[in-house]
């Protein structure tokens, strides 16, 4: 049997997938087998011809472990399954017969075992397999990951442990992630104090980092849908700042900061040569992470030249400059196997900024 963890959220987007890559990096240091779990997933992907959720993806990629990916991803959210279960078409029972059958497989065959939960603590309600349904019937100690801050953070533990007591799920431990640097001792002092009574431990996760909440550009070209011209290397490259180049070409080079996404429309030759021009100055390069060209009109001959010979990353897109800056600034940036540069960040920090032993210490 594997000592297990379940990671459950306040909401999306806290860093649940960050915490279960940091401590599936942490747990192989001391046990011979880790395993990983998404019980419930609500975000389907196809890999090496298996529809699973992208999260139990990234992990079996990340980790070698693809040979389970059929165990850790059971139950695959699809188009109409919400209407399939009220209507009474997939029954509940097959639902949770999936998600307990693959955890107590992989339970028997690691000797740690992470369990990832989905969105908040009510998520799976509908097909009777909510995170505190699984946490509690798994036996599984809870880590509950959140936002920084304080009085959100309090407000949204506090809705969310409501289901953890009814389901007599145990929450052993807070993980607060994307704390202001230069405020993490007051925010993990105050919030230690809030949940003193309760017993629930604070532990500090991530500080919050631009370089974890930015996309790079092969995750701008994915969500955007549209090829990215350049290197392999270039793909990886996280943007800092997103400018619409809509001033004169000298203006936009005064305001390009570091690693700058620039949208410029294909009427712009001007503003495409200057760029391709600065890309190839060192100081510039640093400045420009590439280019992403809307319009329906077609980049000039010579201008298409300048840019190919540049060797600058850039996507052709055929939207207009405000649909492109609309997606762009509404994504929230996720991680793929194929984001290295990310991961590798990810796993050093996990070494400076987590205790592992504090935590699996928890799980007892």
């Amino acid at each position: 049997m594997a000592r297990k963890v379940f990671i459950a959220a306040t909401g999306m987007n806290s860093g649940k997938t960050t915490t279960s890559l940091s401590l599936m990096h942490m747990a192989q240091q001391k046990y011979a087998k880790v395993g990983f779990i998404k019980p419930i997933g609500p975000k389907p992907a196809t890999y090496a011809g298996r529809v699973a959720d992208k999260d139990a993806i990234l992990i079996a990629r990340v980790f070698g472990l693809e040979d389970d990916l059929h165990l850790m991803s059971p139950f695959v959210l699809g188009q109409g399954d919400t209407r399939r279960v009220l209507d009474g078409e997939l029954p509940r029972e097959q639902i949770a017969n999936q998600v307990f059958d693959a955890i107590a497989e992989l339970d028997e065959k690691n000797d740690f075992l992470i369990i990832e939960g989905a969105g908040h603590t009510g998520v799976g309600t509908v097909f009777g397999c909510n995170n505190a349904r699984i946490a509690n019937e798994t036996k599984a100690p809870v880590l509950m990951v959140t936002g920084g801050g304080l009085g959100n953070v309090v407000d949204a533990v506090q809705m969310n442990l409501a289901l953890f007591e009814k389901q007599q799920a145990e929450v052993k431990a807070l993980l607060v992630n994307k704390i202001i640097p230069e405020k993490r001792e007051q925010t993990l002092k105050y919030l230690s104090q809030a949940f003193d009574e309760s017993g629930i431990k604070v532990v500090g996760g991530f500080n919050y980092h631009p370089i974890l909440a930015n996309p790079t550009l092969r995750r701008l070209s994915n969500v955007l849908n549209i090829e990215l011209h350049g290197r392999e290397e270039d793909a990886q490259r996280i943007v800092h700042t997103v400018q619409i180049g809509a001033a004169s070409a000298q203006r936009v080079a005064e305001l390009l900061s570091d690693s700058s996404l620039v949208i410029v429309n294909s009427s712009r030759d001007e503003l495409l040569v200057t760029l391709a021009n600065l890309y190839q100055i060192d100081d510039y390069r640093e400045k420009i992470a590439g280019i992403v060209i809307p319009g329906v009109g077609k980049i000039s001959h010579i201008t298409q030249r300048i840019l190919d010979s540049s060797g600058i990353p850039y996507m052709r897109a055929g939207k207009t400059t405000s649909t492109v800056f609309e997606i762009i600034r509404d994504d929230v940036s996720k991680l793929t196997a194929e984001d290295t540069h990310k991961i590798r960040l990810i796993t050093d920090l996990a070494e400076k900024r987590f205790d592992f032993d504090a935590i699996d210490a928890l799980l007892d």
